[in-house]
């Protein structure tokens, strides 16, 4: 049968039942439109791996929080506990307390999927923190991503709003505390506050309605938003395509990496299972919010040493720390200070910064170039140190939030702690900051040492006039392609006062961009000169210098591992 002859009818074979399937579900779907997902190209590298914890334990989170919904009962109904924790026999407690116990004690595996659940939010909480800050000091979120970048912020911000929530539910005395602490911050809050406390709480605090409305919000809308910004954040992955490090091959327009299918997704598999396993076994072993230690809330007891979830901890140093201050305006309208500045207005600033950043930076550079390739840390001194300030921090108010416990059980003076801690806020970032961009500079002026003279072997040789010298060898190519491929940051030009005797209409815009410019880019190690290198080579091929790095000017280059290489333009 030649080529252009095709088989009898009779011969035919039927499709088998896959192949019907597949026509089926395409006929119907249009599957295979999405074809050119088989090949999509996902690049490697170790700190891509935080978003997808996160995305991992937001599945667990998923899975685990339907079947509690199953058990809790979200009422604030005042019930008299009779089940088998003994402790707490005859104790008045509200209804949700109690079929929280009763998940614990009663439901076969509900202490093990309640653990699973508490683990899941706070590695998907401190998964997200990574990879926002994987972000910033990797310069990803330039244009054009800026709008992804709101998106993650926004379910950070969401999604630690759902953690309080849920943490809330079980309306036990731990739990009731950091509801009590909201309560105070938002009647702090001038003119609105009060409005919004009784629409939230319905009544004075604690009131009847606060579960029943925490367990809309938990269980319905916020999953709810968050799974659609989860869908669209990956979705902008896709079309942006994915950022990649610097090095040989790589450019704005290609991204080398592993194909989707099926490589990405077998090691994606095999993360996913990893991680959940993870996760089980960290709930299986490591006791979390053991509600039944803590009695139901009472409005007029708490107890020592009360500690909120990590990602609260920021909150509630910042409340310990402020120093009381209050004044009454005129009409006799009291305004809180002490409650105000650190639970409202220092998290306002410190949200604002890291959502503007890439619109800020945009700004001053007058950057509008397209970026796909990722900046290493070192390259952006500026940049690094402030994000490295900004944690710095961060963790001063974690730990001001544990004065007592500190104080406790390390035998110190709590208001030492304090003191400590309210210095700390203004002097650990300041020093943060400076010795993170001098490590970088440092950093920065090693590599350019490494290009123009080589990595250090080890290896001393004696010349022949008697001098000891270290042997020294030229970088591997794409070692050396990497570092001579980073983009050199130049601060914007002093502009001009004037032109022709007419002042500059926008003068201090431009006098106001120049000087962030400079903060952000002066000062750096420029990397080395097209005529530093040439000299640099001829150096390590003269036969009297330092040794050869064994290939030779025009020696082959290492081979490199295939990779598949995926060419788009947007």
């Amino acid at each position: 049968m030649t080529a252009t002859e095709t088989a009898p009818q009779t011969s035919r074979t039927e499709p088998g039942n896959g192949e019907r399937i597949a026509d089926w579900a395409d006929s119907r779907l249009g599957l295979y439109q999405f074809r050119f997902m088989v090949r999509k190209v996902f690049p490697e590298h170790w700190s891509f791996m935080f978003g997808e914890i996160a995305l991992y334990s937001f599945v667990m989170l998923l899975l685990t929080g339907v079947w509690l919904t199953l058990f809790f009962e979200p009422s604030m109904a005042e019930t008299v506990y009779d089940g088998p924790y003994t402790p707490l026999q005859g104790v008045t407690m509200s209804e949700a307390y109690a079929s929280t116990l009763e998940i614990s004690f009663e439901v076969r595996g509900g202490l093990l999927i309640r653990q699973i659940h508490h683990w899941s939010a706070l590695i998907m909480i401190g998964a997200l923190c990574l990879h926002t800050l994987r972000h910033f000091l990797t310069g990803s979120f330039r244009k054009p991503r800026e709008a992804n970048w709101l998106i993650g912020f926004t379910m950070l911000v969401l999604v630690i709003l759902e953690g309080f929530f849920g943490y809330s539910l079980p309306d036990d005395l731990l739990s009731g505390t950091g509801m009590r602490i909201a309560s105070g911050i938002t009647l702090a809050v001038p003119v609105v506050g009060t409005y919004v406390h009784m629409l939230a709480f319905g009544d004075e605090f604690p009131g009847t309605d606060l579960v029943p409305r925490l367990y809309s919000l938990h269980i319905l809308l916020i999953p709810a938003i968050v799974f659609i910004l989860v869908n669209v954040h990956l979705a902008l992955v896709i079309y942006h395509k994915h950022t990649q490090f610097r090095g040989r091959g790589r450019t704005e327009k290609n991204v080398i990496g592993e194909p989707f299918v099926p490589n990405y997704t077998a090691k994606a598999g095999g993360f996913f299972f990893l991680v959940t396993g993870v996760i089980v076994l960290m709930a299986g072993i490591a006791q979390i919010n053991p509600v039944w230690a803590y009695g139901p809330y009472k409005a007029d007891q708490i107890s020592q040493g009360s500690q909120p979830d990590w990602y609260m901890g920021f909150l509630e140093g910042a409340l310990r720390a402020m120093p009381a201050w209050e004044f009454v305006l005129p009409g006799g309208y009291t305004v809180n200070m002490g409650v105000l500045i650190p639970a409202v207005v220092l998290p306002t600033v410190m949200a604002l910064v890291i959502a503007l950043w890439p619109f800020l930076e945009a700004w001053v550079t007058g950057d509008k170039r397209e970026h796909h390739l990722l900046d290493r840390p070192r390259d952006h001194p500026t940049r690094t140190a402030f994000g490295c300030a900004f944690v710095a921090l961060y963790l001063v108010l974690f730990f001001g939030g544990a004065n007592d416990v500190l104080a406790e059980r390390f035998s110190l003076s709590l208001n030492s702690i304090t003191w400590a801690v309210r210095i700390g806020i203004f002097v650990v970032p300041a020093l943060t900051y400076v010795i993170t961009r001098r490590l970088c500079l440092g950093l920065q002026r090693r590599d350019r040492d490494k290009l123009l003279h080589g990595r250090e072997t080890g290896r001393i040789r004696r010349l022949p006039h008697g001098e000891f010298v270290e042997v020294h060898e030229r970088l591997e190519r794409g070692s050396e392609y990497a570092l001579l491929a980073r983009e050199d940051y130049k601060p914007l030009p002093a502009p001009a006062p004037e032109h022709n005797g007419v002042p500059n209409p926008k003068g201090r815009k431009e006098v106001l961009r120049y000087k962030l410019s400079r903060w952000l880019y002066g000062n750096q190690i420029a990397k080395p000169t097209e005529q530093e290198m040439r000299q640099a080579l001829e150096h390590f091929e003269h036969p009297n210098g330092h040794s050869p790095n064994g290939h030779g000017p025009d020696g082959a280059r290492p081979a490199l591992e295939e990779r598949a290489v995926d060419h788009e333009a947007h």
